[in-house]
């Protein structure tokens, strides 16, 4: 195993050897769960009625899509809990998490505003549309006839791809059986891959060891021990 920037104790050093990686088209891992996704995204702005919902689990890239999304066309980002939406009109807009106690009204006027020239409206979710809580019939409607696109949790393409993007972030260059042994046995998700990657990387300079699936091991056992403690 070795590191692209070279083996330091320091760890001050290999702190400053980190490139964080933005969130861009080029670092986005296209695969089969994400291709569909990322191609109704591409095809904006014709979109029925000027809004879409990306749709997909915890930790499988919304918000990474749905950033090249809002890059790209400029759109503003509101904050779904205290949504401003002055500036809103004539102009793509972003919303996350919209599923989680978005305001009727606000969302309704939202919706309206995306079928306008100029307009545009992204709404991540956990869960489809037409199945969010709302009090307002019109709302209830648009909602119901609001196109969809899904991202599936990461298959095994995705998530190599997103860990070597994680290492190369630190400076690491991964074996190949390294990605296997994680890929057999990690959690299928973004957030995982990210977290497996840190503990990794602080559990390797902390005791001066190389990032080996020897290290991974005693890494994800410890997780799953803290996991059943958690669980009793």
């Amino acid at each position: 195993m070795t590191r692209s920037a070279g083996r330091t104790p320091t760890r001050q050093l290999r702190l400053e050897l980190r490139r964080p990686l933005t969130q861009s088209r080029e670092t986005f891992v296209v695969g089969p769960t994400n291709a569909d996704a990322l191609s109704q995204l591409d095809a904006w702005p014709a979109w029925h009625g000027g809004a879409l919902a990306l749709v997909g689990p915890a930790g499988c890239g919304k918000s990474h899509l749905a950033g090249i999304w809002a890059a790209r066309t400029q759109a503003l980002e509101l904050d779904r809990t205290a949504p401003d939406l002055r500036g809103a009109a004539g102009r793509p807009v972003l919303v996350e998490n919209a599923d989680q106690a978005f305001d009727d009204e606000a969302l309704f006027h939202l919706i309206n505003l995306a079928a306008r020239e100029g307009g545009g409206l992204l709404l991540t979710a956990r869960t489809p549309p037409a199945t969010w809580r709302c009090d307002l019939p019109d709302l209830r409607s648009r909602l119901n006839a609001m196109p969809t696109a899904i991202i599936e949790k990461p298959d095994d393409r995705v998530l190599e791809g997103v860990l070597r993007r994680f290492f190369e972030e630190r400076s690491i260059r991964p074996a190949d059986d390294l990605l296997a042994y994680l890929l057999a046995r990690m959690e299928r998700s973004v957030d995982a891959a990210r977290d497996i990657v840190q503990r990794l990387d602080e559990a390797g300079d902390d005791g001066q060891r190389p990032i080996t699936r020897v290290l991974a091991r005693q890494i994800l056992e410890d997780g799953a021990e803290n996991l059943d403690l958690f669980d009793g």
